[in-house]
């Protein structure tokens, strides 16, 4: 195809041929002189080019081509040729030197993938499709010399795509000291499938493209995501990845990305990766790198087939994958809303995390503790540049003279050259202003181009006006003046525009104007252009209620706009329509040149009015008389007052102008009133007057409207002829009134207007009414007496001043009547002028009086008889008598009352307290006021004032006193439930001053949020003798917030006892403060900075009922009840939590998260009240009360008075009836069912010993959980011990072993010079290990011979899994090929017997990879259930005596283990002093008392390690001293010091037994002080160390072996046995040897209950472990799932059907392999130690766990051994549990390989310790040498091993390691 590159000529997009669909590069021929840029080509036949490279600085070109690989010079003349195919290969085999080992491989062509320059290394890197993509190195001066191919590469060196159309990009990246290359690709063939999508490579070193050491995208599952990189670009900071992806299978759309590394991380620590959106447009196909910006190529159109170029700013891409990098390393991923706005993405482990706000600038590359991989949720958009019609395959860019160029090549073969897109954002600058304003000097307005451009772009900018510039005039084009500047819309005109500095256009080219839609030609000349107007058709109507329209007046050039303004168009006949009343004014007097027409009533546009008639002219008109408004015929107004009486008959006349207009046209004429609900027409007359004037008279009528005012104004206009209205020259009514209106009094009457002419008339109904409507006679002149109705109010002070409002009618018509007519119980009351109402009201102030004074109120107006009230006034004294309280805080707040007598005095009452006002609280009564006291500016006494009007009262006896504000400093708890009422206690000073303290909480609700809401006043009042009413739960504040309060109660001046607020669901709480009256501090400032926090309301679950939903639950008494619900101590404390049983309390012993535990009554209590006969269970937890439901007590049957002689016959006769249906039974029943009777009677022996034993369990139970709870708040702060993976790998790998696992022998050679070749050798033989072939023959060779035992294939298993943990994959594949073995070799005999046992290589290797495998899920998962059953165990073997002599116990699961007798024992404390020194932790610089629990009974030593564990608690067991390191010193007083030992002078000794020592026998008081010292070695006998070695731990191997030569024997509880010779002859029989085994068996049913004891407390941890194990709640391992599919198809594979066969199989391969050892040896994974009997205890534990796995049915008899009966009941639930686990692994979704490689890649990187593995290498070596001639024989033997020299190998080996001489 041949190749042609660009020269630089052409318009801005030139097409080219190009060699192919996706490739692209720009040379630095572009930017040479146009002579030194003609066309050069080279084409290749019989070929497809795909990748481009360049040389720096030298300008060769390299071309990777399919089979080819070609050199060219910068002419493009071929200047060397390499031949890379075709190859003998297949994508399913790995890469092979004999073709026997692929017998499916077939020539295949070798495409180039990958072509990349090291210009440090002066080589070229080329990577094919063939061999598993791996990769060459050639000589960049000769391209046809092979530099580098690996020969026998692993996995690891798979670096391209092995699969055509699957992309690989890479790149170069020049590192301190060598390169390094970053390659991505895309998901390709099975064999390769597990290489990640993006790697970082070595190019030197020993394996040249290894990614060994080096970051690797690790991906859970690439199959999910689907990666398919298009570019890798680099700036000099960052490498970008541009790709195509989906989310996972959940998201099966895909989207663009682009992802950046830093060139310096080598570990991809800094992996971020964002969307990318090119707006409107499909994925990204094709991407370069241009200065500044990233340039992308997507599919555009319906169907993808066309392209659209998108730029996105460098600088925007960096900040949000910086943003998306601080949101994950500082706040989880979360941004500012809440939302999650960045994640670790592909399925890792890693998670956003919390880190400083610091971190992102202290690793800009990250680091190993920052989360990564990262992706951003926000795309990054940008908007297309262009678009082209097919899509477009490659993008190449460069700059030139500040503008980039951008080059794009189509799947055409086309080239397009985008020439000089600016760096600048001309493009994104809208319009003209914008562009202009931005003054940026490379942007310009091309004015008839209508877009900001750079001048360059503009094609006329050389010509004058064509392109515009900030800095030149920087004006845009304008329309600077229109003429006219509106037009009529009836008639077309010519509108003239004048532009200045309008550009010049060609002869062929026009502008023209846009009338909205409307387009007219443009007539030029100079700088005016004329347009006509569009037709009336063409314009849109007038919107509704206006006369014109305006449209935009754009001048346009072709379609792009030059210049524009607004341009309106007007209606004269709207003009008039929309002002009815003066139509003439409207018209002559708009902004229009509109004319009135005065005879036609017209409103017209033009000259004048048609055909004749007399015009009245615009305003707007010059030199014409008749213009304007004032010339039009209207209505000036009213002749005579406007008022019209209602009900007498009225004419009106109006002034009329300007008729003679309508001289010679005679018409009739209208009087038009528009009264309510009606318009009245009334004819009327004109008479003319002098002049242009005249009169108007309406006819007379009779008005007689519904009035409900006093007076009614009437719109009034005149009409001529037809409905022609005269013009009102102003608003024009008339008024229309009745005197009956608003005058219901004769004095209301008589004080009207007198122009109304209204009289008060008595005839018929008095009323008032207009003069001539009332009959002379009946016209009363004189009102009648004075009513008065009501007084307020009616006491006062004798000091008089008091304000009294008098209310009634005909009280006077005006002031000047009443200003001397009031009195007051004989005394005169002066009436104020303001507060006057005509006739219906007096406020007069009351004279002085003597006390006690009495009398009516007189109103005596002159002429009229006085008018008397009926309530009579007295005038009495209010005294002050004293307060409540008489104290209260500075801030106010205070509700005082005020004690006294006759305090009602007066309506105008008010409150002080010294100067400050103390608003009243209504009502006041007689004998109290209720005020609120203000602010005061400094404590002290206040004298309290009441004033009554004028007269005031002072309570001088008994001041009230402002005290200092009361102050919180302390609040706890914190936290409440959402039902509130938690206590919470507060602290502070002068807390008993405040009245009414309140805790209160602002909520801001939300939709849907359901309160209860009340008055807003906290304590109404509704009387006197009313209390007053508790505040309100909740109320209504602005903003639509709420406030719920409760209230406090003092309990002292120090402190306040409040409950939580309740707050609904749906509301979230805003602020929690106290109200302290009027002192507010919220609850932070109070508790110190803790904000009071609420949790939603707790949740149980009902009891468990055996009856079913309806029945109660059964409970027996002394069970600890056991409630399960969510969230129970988020909120509460156990000793808040109140439970009832009826009116019984059951005692709360434990509350956790999901469980509270409480003890019930031990009588039967009595129902509560309306509960009926049942007892319910109520759970109160502050206002929350949950009823679980009713329960039953379950009484054991009381035996009646019967007769001892008839209940002894009646026994006997039960006993013969029962014997004879045994024996009828027996004899009728298959002698097969004996075994399931005895399994029925010995699960209900164990059913009724458990009950027997069930309180002191349930009650153990609940001190154990108090221990756990305290437990799991130490881990919060310590952790769980667990061992580190090397350590844990170490102890699984090598069981047994002490502290050096491996020895690395080369160490101790004497030769320095030996150590070199041995471990060359060592590295040579750990490539060997590689070869599959040559491992599976050591394999299978080594097993195959006699001498190599068991032993020797566990360990050589074992050096293997360490030798090859860096390769777990190829690990795994191993294992998988002998597993397959062994499945074919026991199908032949026995499938159930494959896995039973660890005999093989196989089974030991798959041990190991699962302990490997399932670290993670034993650390995250199972390990804190097991972690706390094995602390439990020891918590309660410790509770009792252990004998340190025989290690029995009396707390333990194992028989064997029991200690029988019953030991006497006490529980004491101590108190140990810890500190500095060996006898207390590191961390202690202060001595300390730490309390610690330990038995009288036990020896010395056994509470030195009981101390030990209390000091050290939390810290990891090898941390810790040993206890024979340190001896145990009593102190007693100031100066007693005793040390303690199990064996000294003092030690009892009796007959050849000497017992320990114990605490009981030192006599050491409970509360008593003792502390660890360092041992004493030269103690002069004080201390014997005896016992020290013997007995370590105090329960360890048992001495029953004489201690010394005198014969003395050690015991501590109880004595050993003796047996003499003539005993142990005596049981020689067989008979005596089964009668003591029988006897053996017959373990005592107290001793049993012990055990039973034991097990029922430890039954919840035990159950929380095996739930830990077999649950799948949470994701099953993925090593699991893996390794059980394989053994469904190694079963479908051998034909297996039956189901217990793979049962079986996958039993022993993981549950007893893995897990049981797991439960037996808890070191393996914890730092802790463990006891023989904690050790026995979890033997018993894992052989139940063993039975449990079993097909077959667990049937136990009495012949059962004792730890077998113990779970009988449980197990087959335990059983189900597994059958259940297998059966939801099956149906889960299967582990891909993909996923398992990702798992094992992550995992391969644990261990990896160089040294350790030559150990192992070394040791494995070992082996190889004892059988050296049996496995070189075997080498040899195999025609494939010969071929590949692999005997050879392993002499060369052995030469370097051994110096042996080979027959090389």
């Amino acid at each position: 195809m041949p190749l042609l590159l660009p020269s630089a000529r052409g318009p801005e997009m030139a097409p080219w041929c190009l060699l192919g669909a996706r490739l692209l590069l720009v040379m630095p021929l572009l930017c040479l002189p146009p002579a030194l840029t003609r066309a050069h080509r080279f084409s290749a036949p019989n070929t497809t080019l795909h990748h481009l490279a360049l040389a720096p600085g030298q300008g060769a070109l390299y071309v990777g081509a399919v089979n080819r690989l070609f050199q060219l010079s910068p002419e493009l003349r071929l200047e060397s040729v390499a031949v890379t195919g075709p190859v003998l290969d297949s994508p399913d085999c790995v890469p092979f030197r004999d073709p026997a080992e692929c017998p499916q491989a077939q020539l295949m062509d070798n495409t180039n993938q990958l072509l990349l320059v090291s210009g440090r290394a002066r080589e070229l890197v080329a990577c094919g499709q063939v061999r598993q993509g791996v990769c060459e190195k050639r000589r960049l001066e000769d391209v046809a010399e092979l530099l580098y191919r690996a020969e026998d590469p692993g996995d690891g060196q798979f670096v391209a795509a092995n699969t055509l159309g699957v992309p690989t990009v890479g790149l170069v990246v020049s590192g301190p000291d060598q390169d390094l290359l970053l390659v991505a690709r895309g998901l390709a063939g099975k064999l390769s499938a597990g290489v990640p999508p993006l790697t970082v490579r070595q190019l030197a070193g020993p394996q040249p493209f290894s990614s060994e050491g080096l970051g690797r995208l690790v991906v859970g599952d690439l199959s999910d995501y689907n990666n398919s990189y298009v570019a890798a670009l680099a700036d000099a900071q960052s490498a970008y990845f541009v790709f195509r992806r989906r989310g996972d299978r959940a998201q099966a759309e895909y989207r663009s990305y682009v992802a950046r590394v830093c060139l310096r991380d080598a570990n991809l620590y800094s992996y971020v990766e964002v969307p990318l959106s090119c707006r409107g447009h499909g994925l990204v196909q094709a991407a370069a790198l241009a200065p500044g910006a990233l340039l992308g190529a997507f599919a555009a159109g319906p169907r993808g087939v066309q392209a659209a170029l998108c730029a996105f700013p460098l600088a925007e891409l960096d900040a949000s994958m910086e943003r998306a990098r601080r949101l994950c390393y500082t706040a989880g991923g979360r941004g500012p809303s809440g939302a999650e706005e960045a994640t670790v993405e592909y399925g890792v482990t890693s998670r956003c995390v919390t880190l400083p706000p610091d971190s992102p600038e202290s690793y800009p590359c990250g680091d190993e503790h920052t989360p990564s991989p990262i992706a951003g949720r926000q795309p990054v958009e940008a908007g297309p540049l262009l678009q082209l019609e097919h899509s477009i395959s490659a993008v190449a860019a460069l700059q030139a003279d500040g503008h980039t160029i951008a080059f794009l090549g189509d799947v055409r073969g086309q080239l397009h050259k985008v020439a000089r897109v600016p760096v600048a954002a001309c493009p994104q600058l809208p319009d003209c202003s914008s562009c202009l304003q931005a003054q940026d000097p490379l942007c310009g307005w091309c004015v008839l181009q209508g877009r900001c451009t750079r001048k360059s772009q503009c094609r006329r900018a050389t010509q004058p006006n064509q392109w515009l510039w900030t800095y030149e005039n920087g004006l845009c084009l304008h329309i600077q003046s229109v003429l006219p500047a509106h037009h009529p819309r009836q008639e077309q005109g010519q509108v003239t525009l004048l532009v200045p500095r309008l550009p010049t256009l060609a002869v062929d080219e026009y502008f023209h104007c846009a009338f909205g839609n409307y387009d007219s030609l443009a007539h030029v000349e100079g700088p005016q252009l004329a347009c006509v107007t569009p037709p009336q058709d063409q314009l849109p109507l007038n919107p509704p209620g206006t006369d014109h329209i305006t449209l935009p007046l754009v001048l346009m050039f072709e379609d792009v706009p030059v210049a524009a303004t607004n341009f309106s168009f007007y209606d004269c006949g709207a003009v008039a329509a929309l002002e009815a009343a003066a139509p003439c004014h409207a018209c002559v007097g708009s902004l229009w040149r509109c004319h009135w027409c005065p005879q036609s009533s017209h409103c017209v546009y033009g000259e004048h009015c048609p055909e004749g008639e007399r015009t009245i002219y615009s305003t707007q008109e010059a030199d014409i008389q008749v213009r304007g408004p004032r010339a039009c015929p209207q209505v000036e107004g009213l002749v005579g007052p406007p008022l019209v009486p209602v009900g007498w008959e009225s004419r009106l006349a109006l002034r009329v102008q300007n008729l003679q207009h309508f001289q010679g046209l005679p018409a009739s004429y209208h009087c038009w009133l528009e009264l309510p609900g009606q318009l009245q027409r009334l004819p009327a007359s004109l008479e003319e007057v002098a002049g242009d004037s005249g009169l108007i008279h309406c006819q007379a009528q009779q008005f007689q409207p519904s009035m409900v005012q006093r007076e009614l104004p009437v719109p009034i206009y005149v009409t001529r002829g037809e409905g022609q209205r005269l013009d009102n020259a102003r608003t024009l009514h008339v008024t229309l009134y009745d005197c009956a209106v608003g005058h219901p009094d004769c004095s209301h009457c008589q004080a009207a207007n007198r122009s109304l002419g209204c009289l008060w008339c008595s005839h018929g109904q008095p009323a008032c009414r207009y003069g001539p409507l009332c009959p002379p006679g009946a016209v009363e002149p004189l009102c009648p007496t004075p009513r008065i109705e009501t007084v307020e109010p009616l006491t006062g002070p004798p000091e008089g001043g008091l304000v009294l409002t008098i209310q009634g009618s005909n009280l006077g018509r005006d002031f000047a009547d009443v200003q001397d007519a009031v009195s007051v119980a004989g005394r005169p009351c002066r009436p104020e002028p303001s507060l006057y109402r005509i006739s219906t009201r007096i406020v007069c102030v009351t004279s002085p009086a003597p006390n006690r004074t009495m009398g009516p109120i007189q109103v005596a107006i002159k002429g009229r008889p006085p008018g008397i009230s009926t309530q009579y006034f007295t005038y009495q004294d209010p005294v002050l008598l004293s307060l409540s309280p008489q104290r209260g805080p500075q801030a106010g707040g205070t509700q005082l009352t005020i004690h006294g007598q006759r305090l009602q005095t007066g309506g105008n009452i008010s409150a002080f307290v010294g100067s400050q006002p103390c608003p009243i609280q209504e009502p006041v009564c007689p004998e109290a006021i209720v005020c609120h006291t203000m602010p005061q500016a400094i404590p002290g006494d206040a004298v309290v004032r009441v004033v009554f009007g004028q007269a005031q009262r002072l309570l001088l006896t008994s001041p009230f006193h402002y005290t200092a504000n009361p102050q919180l400093v302390a609040a706890e708890p914190s936290v409440s439930f959402r039902g509130g009422g938690r206590l919470i206690r507060v602290r502070g000073t002068s807390l008993d001053v405040v009245q009414q303290p309140l805790l209160s909480v602002w909520l801001e609700t939300s939709e849907g949020a359901a309160v209860k809401l009340q008055s807003q006043d906290p304590t109404p009042r509704s009387g006197c003798k009313v209390p007053a009413a508790a505040p309100q739960a909740c109320i209504k504040l602005e903003r639509g917030w709420l406030q719920c309060s409760s209230v406090c109660s003092i309990n002292s001046s120090t402190l306040l006892l409040c409950r939580s607020p309740a707050v609904p669901d749906m509301a979230s709480p805003r602020r929690v403060f106290f109200s302290l009256d009027n002192v507010h501090v919220d609850f932070a400032s109070a508790s110190g900075g803790q904000d009071f926090l609420y949790q939603p309301n707790p949740r149980l679950a009902p009891l468990h009922r055996e009856g079913g939903p309806t029945g109660p639950y059964r409970l027996k008494p002394g069970h600890v009840l056991d409630v399960e619900g969510e969230g129970l101590n988020l909120a509460i404390s156990k000793e808040e939590v109140r439970v009832h049983i009826g009116d019984g309390e059951c005692l709360v012993k434990t509350l956790t998260l999901t469980h509270l535990y409480c003890e019930p009554p031990p009588r039967v209590p009595q129902p509560s009240n309306g509960s009926g006969t049942l007892l319910q269970f109520v759970v109160q937890m502050g206002n929350v009360r949950l009823a679980l439901g009713p329960v039953q007590y379950e009484v054991e049957p009381v035996l009646s008075a019967f007769p001892v002689e008839a209940q002894v016959g009646l026994g006997i006769g039960a006993a013969l009836l029962i014997a004879a249906v045994l024996l009828l039974t027996l004899m009728y029943r298959h002698k097969s069912k004996q075994a399931l009777r005895d399994y029925q009677k010995v699960l209900v022996q164990l059913e009724s010993l458990e009950i027997g034993v069930g309180d002191q369990c349930r009650k153990e139970f609940t001190d154990l959980m108090t221990e756990m709870t305290d437990l799991s708040s130490d881990l919060e702060a310590s952790g769980i011990p667990f061992v580190d993976y090397r350590t844990y790998a170490e102890r699984v790998l090598f069981p047994g072993r002490g502290g050096g696992t491996l020895q690395l022998a080369v160490e101790g050679l004497g030769e320095e010079g030996r150590r070199a070749p041995m471990h060359q050798g060592l590295m040579q033989l750990s490539n060997l290990l590689n070869s599959k072939l040559f491992l599976l023959t050591l394999i299978h060779t080594l097993e195959g011979q006699p001498s190599f035992s068991q032993r020797d294939r566990c360990h050589v298993a074992s050096l293997l899994s360490l030798a090859l943990h860096s390769k777990l994959e190829y690990l795994t594949e191993i294992m998988r090929t002998l597993l397959s073995d062994l499945a074919s070799h026991y199908v032949r005999k026995n499938p159930k017997l494959m896995l039973r046992r660890t005999e093989t290589m196989a089974e030991k290797l798959l041990t190991n990879w699962v302990s490997i495998c399932l670290y993670a899920f034993l650390r995250e998962v199972a390990g804190e259930p097991m972690y706390m059953l094995l602390r439990a165990i020891q918590y309660q073997v410790d509770k009792g005596p252990v004998d340190a002599v025989t290690g029995k116990a009396k707390r333990t699961l194992n028989d064997s283990r029991l200690l029988r007798e019953d030991v006497e024992f006490r529980a004491l404390t101590l108190m140990v002093l810890a500190g500095p020194g060996p006898g207390g932790p590191s961390r202690s610089n202060v001595a300390l008392h730490i309390p610690t629990r330990v038995l009288d009974t036990d020896t010395i030593t056994q509470v030195k390690e009981k101390v030990l564990d209390q000091i050290y608690k939390g810290t990891p067991f090898s941390q810790r001293p040993s206890a024979h390191t340190l001896d145990l010193e009593w102190r007693s007083g100031l100066a007693g010091h005793l040390t303690l030992s199990d064996e000294d002078v003092t030690s009892v000794t009796q007959n050849r037994w000497k017992r320990l020592n114990t605490l009981q026998h030192y006599k050491v008081p409970d509360g008593a002080t003792v502390r660890l010292i360092p041992q004493l070695h030269n103690g002069g006998g004080v201390i014997s160390q005896s016992l020290a070695p013997s007995c370590p731990s105090g329960e360890n191997t048992p001495m029953l072996e004489d201690s010394e030569e005198g014969g003395i024997r050690l015991w501590h509880l109880v004595k050993t046995p003796e047996e003499p010779e003539v005993a142990k002859v005596r049981r020689s029989s067989l008979r005596d040897r089964d009668r003591e085994r029988v006897r053996a068996k017959a373990i005592p049913e107290i001793y049993l209950t012990r055990l039973l004891s034991m097990k029922g407390t430890l039954q919840k941890f035990v159950d929380d472990a095996f739930q830990a194990i077999l649950s799948v709640n949470r994701p099953v391992p993925i090593a699991v799932k893996y390794l059980f599919d394989f053994l469904d198809e190694l079963a479908e594979k051998h034909s297996i059907e039956d189901p217990e066969t793979l049962h079986i199989w996958k039993t022993n391969s993981l549950l007893l392999r893995f897990w049981v050892n797991t439960l037996k040896n808890p070191q393996l994974i914890f730092d802790v130690r463990v006891s023989d009997n904690v050790d026995a205890v979890l033997a018993v534990i894992a052989q139940t766990f063993m039975d449990s796995c079993t097909v077959s049915e667990h049937k136990v008899g009495r012949d059962s051994p004792v730890n077998k009966l113990l779970y009988a009941r449980e197990i087959p639930r335990y059983k189900q549990m597994v059958e259940r686990y297998y059966s939801d692994i099956r149906q889960s979704p299967p582990a891909s390989y993909q996923e398992m490689n990702s798992a094992l890649t992550e995992l391969s990187g644990n261990y990896t310790s160089a040294p350790h593995c030559l150990q192992a290498l070394q040791e494995l070596y070992t082996h190889i040498h004892r059988y050296y001639d049996q496995i070189i024989g075997a080498l040899e033997e195999d025609p494939v091993g010969q071929k590949m020299q692999l005997a050879c190998r392993l002499q060369q080996i052995a030469a370097l390691v051994e110096n042996k001489v080979t027959d090389l």
